[in-house]
């Protein structure tokens, strides 16, 4: 069986390959499985709609929106929960295996007992390096085969590009991907020609989504009822309530309700405001996601041709908190109101496109670029400085799956005993400098002396100046998804070693 599936900050969605159709796989009945893991002090965890059962029960803690705390992880990285320590990616492992055993026994997909299942997965355009091999490694773990790995709004595009080719003319053969998640905001602009859907640039703001909006709609209820604290798990009960309200606002909504049981011991009336006073307070988070798909349509490449809003078939909408009429009415004012579009299934948008990614016969390719600025800081001037190597620039090209993959070099003689490699990704540069979103990488170690050649201590070691340094190859090579490995070799000797960039923070 062929799937794509779109693990999204509140809900993960499912859509399969049906000979030419892309259905949402539903889950007794519900077309969405909550991105939820729940554990209680005897260490037992709930996964997905057994997390959501026991969510409000006595003794059972419950971890939200964990795919936010992926941008910050590497695989050693733990979390508390229920009084325990556990590794976030045996929690995202162990969310994804109980995902695949519902595929098989408690959906309408159509399985056969010990059928593999290969997946089309997606991540955030602007996710780090570290957070694509935490979620590949996570469903590979968990027993999917995964054929390929696309950026969120990429995957989105395909699903435009199925519904919508039509509007694509030769004047106008640009669209604005806007994805407004659970946790996350993406923007990306393509070129559609023909069957062929080319990422021009993207921009991303790795915390601002659906989550965003809830929290702010907690804040106006609160402030509204001159509660100025209340505890956590009273104020987690009102944010449900609050995420659950905003949901069911439609187009035609007048007053937004919010059930206030459970707040305090009052026996109080639900809560009732007119949505404008919503719209109001929701209104700031949509202007930065306004700002930005500015500046994706003013600077289309940092430093290529600029593509006049004259040749953008339009702006298209998906992406859960997409479907907040707020959304619409803000681009519509800012963009105009026929060139807004919203995907008619904006919570699936991303798992249809990637299920057509993978139907070949629907005849689609996809042209990914790098997202993030990748490179290393390295002295200059016999150390009397520290400049910033950009190894790969963002926006740079990725070759698709099963192409040769995209490799940089670079070469020197080392002039220290021990080289210290300091990676790092970044939004965007300024002045030569990493700015933006910035995500450092664990140090990497490597003997330059082969007197060290077999030391596994190198971090006790001493670092020193070394006029007999030998000659260095650093050879990054980028996958398809994104993910950059680099291999160090020395010469004459030939000794080398191969490193997956990683984070491993301790914990969240």
């Amino acid at each position: 069986m062929r799937v794509g599936i779109d693990f999204g900050t509140t809900h993960t969605v499912v859509a399969a390959v049906d000979r030419g159709n892309y259905p949402v796989v539903s889950f007794d009945g519900v077309d969405t499985w909550p991105s939820l893991v729940a554990a209680n002090p005897a260490g037992e965890l709930r996964f997905g709609p057994a997390a959501a059962a026991v969510r409000h029960e006595p003794g059972w803690s419950v971890l939200r929106s964990f795919k936010r705390l992926l941008t910050e992880a590497g695989p050693q990285t733990e979390v508390t929960l229920a009084g325990r320590n556990h590794r976030l990616a045996d929690l995202l492992t162990g969310f994804l295996v109980e995902l695949k055993r519902d595929l098989q026994r408690g959906s309408n997909a159509s399985l056969a007992p010990g059928e593999p299942i290969e997946a089309a997965i997606s991540v955030p355009a602007n996710a780090t390096s570290a957070q694509r091999l935490l979620t590949l490694d996570a469903f590979v773990a968990a027993g999917f085969h995964v054929a390929a790995l696309l950026n969120e709004p990429s995957a989105a595009s395909l699903e435009y590009a199925h519904r919508y080719r039509s509007t694509i003319t030769a004047k106008r053969e640009y669209v604005l991907i806007y994805d407004l998640g659970g946790g996350t905001f993406d923007a990306s602009l393509l070129k559609m020609t023909g069957h062929e859907n080319e990422v021009v640039v993207s921009e991303g703001i790795q915390r601002l989504g659906g989550d965003d909006f809830d929290e702010a709609i907690a804040d106006l209820v609160l402030s509204r009822l001159n509660l100025a604290t209340v505890d956590a798990a009273t104020r987690e009960l009102l944010r449900e309530e609050c995420a659950a309200r905003k949901e069911a606002v439609g187009p035609q909504t007048r007053r937004f309700l919010v059930d206030l049981a459970g707040v305090d011991e009052a026996d109080r009336p639900p809560f009732s405001c007119a949505v404008d006073d919503v719209y109001a307070v929701c209104a700031p988070l949509v202007d930065k996601t306004i700002a930005l798909l500015r500046r994706v349509l003013g600077d289309s490449g940092g430093g290529r041709a600029d593509v006049a809003w004259s040749e953008v078939a339009g702006i298209y909408v998906v992406g859960g908190a997409g479907g907040f009429p707020l959304v619409s009415r803000m681009l519509r004012a800012a963009f105009g109101e026929k060139r807004v579009k919203r995907s008619p299934h904006p919570f699936a948008a991303t798992a249809i496109g990637l299920a057509v990614f993978l139907d070949k016969e629907a005849g689609f390719e996809l042209s990914e670029r790098f997202s993030r600025h990748f490179g290393v800081f390295r002295e200059a001037h016999a150390g009397t400085d520290v400049v910033f190597d950009p190894i790969v620039p963002k926006d740079a090209s990725l070759p698709p799956d099963g192409h040769t993959p995209l490799v940089v070099k670079r070469t020197y003689r080392a002039a220290h005993n021990i080289g210290h490699f300091r990676f790092v990704e970044c939004s965007r540069l300024v002045n030569g400098r990493p700015d933006g979103d910035v995500t450092p990488y664990d140090p990497v170690l490597f003997p330059f002396d082969p007197a060290l050649f077999d030391r596994d201590d190198l971090g006790r070691q001493p670092v020193g100046r070394w006029s007999e340094g030998p000659d260095v190859e650093e050879r990054y090579v980028v996958a398809p998804g994104g993910a950059v490995e680099v291999t160090l070799t020395t010469q004459p000797a030939g000794f080398k070693r191969t490193y997956r960039l990683e984070r491993c923070a301790a914990g969240l």
